[in-house]
């Protein structure tokens, strides 16, 4: 086997180390510097504060050369491989400087409707040299906003490759349909518009990179990187051994639904990967249907951020990793079924890839995340005055455990987004938040913890001079039925919920409040890695004074018996309950 230093020897570049490292961080700067930008122009509250967006470049080819530090896989991993696409249907001669493109196809790039990507081509010395290209989730693209839709004509407007701007003018008609067909055109338009900027800066910082560097353009560069990288990804791959790993699981259904099957079939062999999904379930006839390109962005970020997070995300990257899925299943649907709740589906990828390899490199995963998938919610209505309102908010939930730690707290796994916070949320709707907080005991037990999930809850003002008009929400989740579960001896963290009115209400369709109603999200805990018996008694102490863990759960789980007054492990008598508890289990 080759060494990885040698394999990362290139004796025909013409770029010294250096130089070459001084160019990849200035060019990840300047997309850092777009991203920065939707931040200070967005109008949305997701992308503002939960960062539901993604934004990178591409060489001439369209090969994605360097994405954004802060951005969401299933994006970011879709449009590695549509925006290549787009880019190559259209001749270099026929771009012009001042055009830019917009789609939201979802079997073209990122999976639904609300994902909407701008691209741009990067002039320089009159020829493109390059394209950035950005893809946001707006909250209103239309449609009946729900999980249960029958076909994605219901799910919004569908926007093919169109150009919004043509050599610098604005197409107003575009601009005008996607008005007339959304909720809160303001807000979308605005946020158009905040792409349309992002990837006005990113041209702009890469045409002053190429005056000071004096290059011509992007391609021997472009060239250098991707194939170091591809060299990276293949060194980081043959540290799995080589073998056929297998995992079938299942994903809940919604109400009478029926139960979804999830089949994989992982073969490593030297630098290579294939995941074939042969006999997983068909599609189905409601939103959670994945494309292609989402269930391969999910496929590839479990070996991406397991074995080698350091390497750079691009075209090199992706070359090693191939993945197979029968058409018109549901991790690989065909149009026009539904696909507005592709994440309930597609985030559960990631994590089946970790349990095929788990006894293969039993270190490099995670056990299952109460944040796949991300708990979303869309809240819309009118104020009083009439003016519509609408939003969108995520929620995270406990992270699964490791072998070397505990799982974090709320967080958005594997999408990488942000949890909205209080003070935004108010500001944005009329809603007003009881309370947001850890649940204590829905962390599974392990010798390292799963995370913490968290509560929620929502009321609808009942004010008796001006009452507020109902409020329609959408759930668009998980872990319902089935909780994130534990590995090698490792437990299960809590379930989420969903109640409306003290009552359990259907995450699947859409729920109606009126006045004074009030809604609770419990998002679910993370799964415990290794045996619980074994955690330090002092770690289990910790959690039971931080509230992660009551004394009763320490006692019953962990075999720990903790005074409640000053937190002090008895550990006499604990020593002689993890033995029974061991004899027990042996038995």
């Amino acid at each position: 086997m080759k060494s990885e230093n040698a394999i990362n020897k290139n004796p025909k570049s013409k770029f010294d180390p250096i130089t070459l490292e001084i160019l990849w961080r200035r060019m990840v700067s300047i997309v850092d510097e777009a991203d920065a930008s939707v931040a200070r122009t967005a109008f949305s509250s997701l992308l503002r504060d939960a960062h539901d967006y993604t934004c990178m470049f591409t060489d001439s080819r369209g090969q994605e050369l360097v994405q954004g530090t802060f951005c969401t896989p299933g994006q970011a991993g879709a449009m590695a491989l549509g925006v290549k696409k787009i880019i190559s249907a259209i001749p270099l001669e026929e771009y012009y400087p001042g055009d830019v493109f917009i789609v939201n196809d979802p079997w073209l790039l990122a999976g639904h409707l609300n994902d909407v990507c701008v691209i741009s081509p990067i002039f320089y010395k009159e020829r493109p040299i390059a394209f950035t290209a950005c893809v946001f989730h707006h909250s209103d693209i239309g449609g009946r906003v729900s999980s249960d839709n029958r076909e994605v004509y219901e799910e919004g407007l569908f926007i093919p490759p169109l150009k919004l701007y043509d050599k610098g003018d604005p197409n107003e008609a575009v601009l005008d349909l996607i008005r007339w067909n959304v909720r809160t055109p303001k807000e979308v338009i605005g946020d158009i518009r905040s792409q349309v900027a992002a990837n006005h800066v990113c041209s702009q910082k890469i045409i002053e990179m190429m005056e000071d560097e004096s290059l011509d353009h992007l391609d021997d560069l472009a060239e250098e990187i991707i194939n170091r990288t591809e060299n990276s990804m293949r060194a980081a791959i043959r540290k799995i051994p080589d073998g056929i790993y297998g995992y079938e699981g299942i994903i809940e259904g919604a109400g009478e639904r029926k139960d979804i099957n999830i089949k994989l079939t992982v073969t490593v062999k030297e630098s290579d990967v294939m995941v074939d999904f042969a006999d997983t379930s068909s599609q189905v006839d409601w939103g959670v249907n994945v494309v292609y390109n989402f269930t391969y962005a999910y496929v590839f970020m479990a070996f991406k951020s397991a074995f080698d997070p350091d390497i750079p995300i691009n075209e090199g990257s992706i070359r090693s990793i191939k993945m197979t899925a029968p058409e018109a299943t549901v991790v690989n649907c065909k149009f026009p079924c539904p696909v507005a709740a592709r994440m309930q589906v597609g985030h559960f990828m990631t994590e089946m890839v970790f349990k095929a390899l788990a006894k293969a490199t039993p270190d490099n995963i995670i056990t299952d995340s109460g944040g796949t998938p991300a708990q979303t919610n869309i809240l819309y209505g009118k104020r009083h005055d009439g003016k519509t309102w609408h939003t969108m908010i995520i929620r995270g939930g406990g992270l699964g455990a490791s072998s070397r730690m505990d799982g974090h707290h709320c967080a958005i796994f594997p999408a990488n987004g942000a949890n909205t916070p209080v003070e935004i949320l108010e500001s944005d709707t009329p809603l007003l938040v009881e309370a947001r907080e850890l649940v204590c005991d829905s962390g599974g037990p392990g010798r390292m913890r799963g995370g913490l999930g968290r509560r929620m809850v929502l009321r609808v003002p009942d004010d008796e001079y001006a009452p507020l008009p109902p409020v329609t929400i959408a759930v668009q989740a998980g872990r319902f039925q089935y909780p994130p579960q534990g590995i090698f001896g490792g437990r299960s963290g809590a379930k989420a919920r969903f109640l409306h009115n003290s009552q359990a209400a259907d995450p699947s369709g859409l729920t109606f409040c009126q006045p004074g109603d009030v809604v609770e999200f419990y998002s679910a805990g993370g799964g415990g890695y290794g045996d619980p018996l074994e955690r330090e008694p002092e770690a289990v102490a910790r959690d039971v004074m931080l509230e992660y863990v009551s004394v009763k759960r320490a006692r019953e789980d962990y075999g720990v018996v903790i005074n409640s007054e000053n937190f002090q492990v008895d550990l006499a008598q604990t020593k002689k309950l993890r033995a029974s508890k061991t004899v027990k289990k042996g038995d």
